[in-house]
C-alpha cells in the first residue's frame, strides 16, 4: 500500500459542509417541513414537539430537531430558551410557584368537575397548586351521577368534597341538584357557561366570539360547524382550544373565582 501523502486530507473549502444553525421554535415563526411542503407557524413548543399551524387553521405536531427549514435555509430547531425572571416565579394560575417541590400526600378531600376536557382544563391551570395541597380532581360523567357520588363519598370534617358544574344557572336541572347535596363538608358551584370551551376567552383560540348553537343541538359539534372546525370535537379541544391556554389570564372570570372557592373549601381542615 503506497504511503499517505500529507496533502490527503486537504479539502476545498467549498465541499466544507456548514453546520446547520440551531433557531428556537419560538411563538410565530414560521417554519416549513420539506419533506411533506407543510408550512405553519409555531403555535407552542412542548419538551420533545413543536406544533405548526398553518393558514387554514390546522395543526400539525412534529419532533425537535433537524429537518425543518426557516427562510428557504434548513434549520434545527430547538426548545426556546426562556429569560429568566426577575421577580417570584408564578405558576399558571398566578400563585407563587414553588420550585422543587414534591407533590404532598393526596388529601382525604376531592374536587369532581363536569367531564374529561374540565378535568384538564383545571390541571392545566392549577395543577401545580393541587399538587402542593395534595388535591385530586375526578371527572364525573353525568351531573345526574352527583348524588350517588355524594352518597358514597360521605364528606365529613377533613374529608370535604367540592364539585364544579357547568351551565349552573337559576332554576335549571343542575342548580335543583346542588341545593340538595351542598352542605357543611360538601359545595357545589358552578359557571355560568354551556360548556367549559365557553370558559377560554374567544380571543385566545382566534374568534370574536363563541358562535350561538340552537337548542336541541349537540353545542361543541355546532361550534365546530359553524366555525369551520373538524368535527373531531376531541381534535378540537386538544389542539385548538387547551393548546392555546397558557395561564388563568386566557380564562374567564366566572370560572377564575370558582375553582379557587373549591380548592379553598377542600383545603380547610
Amino acid at each position: 500500500m503506497p504511503p499517505r501523502s500529507p496533502y490527503d486530507n486537504l479539502v476545498h473549502p467549498r465541499t466544507v459542509r456548514k453546520p446547520v444553525p440551531q433557531v428556537e421554535a419560538e411563538k410565530d415563526l414560521v417554519v416549513e417541513d420539506p419533506s411533506s411542503g407543510f408550512v405553519g407557524a409555531v403555535v407552542r413548543c412542548e419538551k420533545d414537539v413543536v406544533h405548526l399551524e398553518d393558514r387554514f387553521g390546522k395543526v400539525r405536531g412534529y419532533p425537535l430537531g433537524p429537518g425543518f427549514w426557516v427562510d428557504g435555509r434548513p434549520v434545527v430547531l430547538v426548545r426556546p430558551k426562556h429569560a429568566a425572571p426577575s421577580g417570584p416565579l408564578r405558576s399558571a394560575s398566578g400563585s407563587l410557584y414553588v420550585n422543587n417541590a414534591r407533590a404532598r400526600v393526596a388529601r382525604a378531600g376531592r374536587i369532581y368537575v363536569e367531564g374529561k376536557h374540565d378535568a384538564e382544563l383545571v390541571e392545566k391551570v392549577w395543577g401545580h397548586d393541587l399538587r402542593i395541597e395534595g388535591v385530586v380532581v375526578e371527572p364525573l360523567h353525568g351531573v345526574d351521577d352527583l348524588p350517588a357520588i355524594v352518597k358514597e363519598f360521605r364528606p365529613t370534617q377533613g374529608r370535604r368534597l367540592g364539585v364544579l358544574v357547568d351551565h349552573l344557572v337559576k332554576g335549571s336541572k343542575e342548580s335543583r341538584i346542588a341545593e340538595q347535596i351542598t352542605g357543611a363538608h360538601a359545595l357545589v358551584v358552578g359557571h355560568p357557561f354551556i360548556d367549559i370551551w365557553q370558559a377560554v376567552k374567544p380571543s385566545v383560540v382566534g374568534i370574536k366570539a363563541w358562535p350561538t348553537v340552537p337548542k336541541g343541538e349537540d353545542w361543541k359539534t355546532g361550534v365546530c360547524r359553524r366555525l369551520g372546525w373538524e368535527d373531531d370535537t376531541g381534535y378540537v379541544w386538544a389542539q385548538r382550544i387547551l393548546a392555546r391556554v397558557g395561564s388563568f389570564t386566557d380564562l374567564e372570570p366566572a370560572l377564575l373565582g370558582r375553582v379557587e372557592e373549591l380548592i379553598d373549601f377542600v383545603t380547610t381542615d
